[in-house]
């Protein structure tokens, strides 16, 4: 399993107490998932939310950015036709239409894409899977 997480802190809407929020995006037995637990110590007033697709939803994803950073998903070119495997990789687990599959080839191929580090894992396990050798990092400005 491949998980980022992070607590943010905030005002209770029931009493003003602080409520403390754990969110976290998570790449366990082949889907995306995310998870969002908040809880006020004071009044005791709780939430539990959790989904998985392909898409995470953005106040999350902003959040893990800030906390952590982007990363980077590249491919070590090896010579062979990538084109067509990539593309595969791009559609599978996703929503993405092949008319956006087709730039978001061109930019892995070229610089690389960018998003949160489970994303980028999550399409590297994808990408892993056709035969393509793909590397996360850091992404740096």
């Amino acid at each position: 399993m491949i998980t980022q997480g992070t607590r943010l802190t905030g005002v209770c809407a029931i009493c003003g107490g602080m409520l403390v929020r754990d969110i976290g995006q998570f790449f366990d037995r082949g889907l995306l998932r995310w998870g969002v637990e908040a809880g006020c110590a004071d009044c005791g007033d709780g939430r539990c939310e959790q989904g998985t697709g392909p898409k995470t939803p953005e106040d999350i994803r902003q959040a893990l950015l800030r906390a952590h950073g982007a990363a980077r998903l590249c491919l070590v070119p090896d010579g062979a036709p990538q084109r067509v495997r990539v593309l595969l990789a791009l559609r599978e687990g996703s929503d993405l239409a092949l008319a956006d599959a087709r730039p978001a080839a061109e930019r892995l191929m070229g610089g690389g894409l960018v998003g949160t580090y489970v994303e980028m894992e999550a399409l590297a396990s994808r990408l892993r899977r056709r035969g393509l050798e793909a590397v996360v990092r850091p992404d740096v400005p």
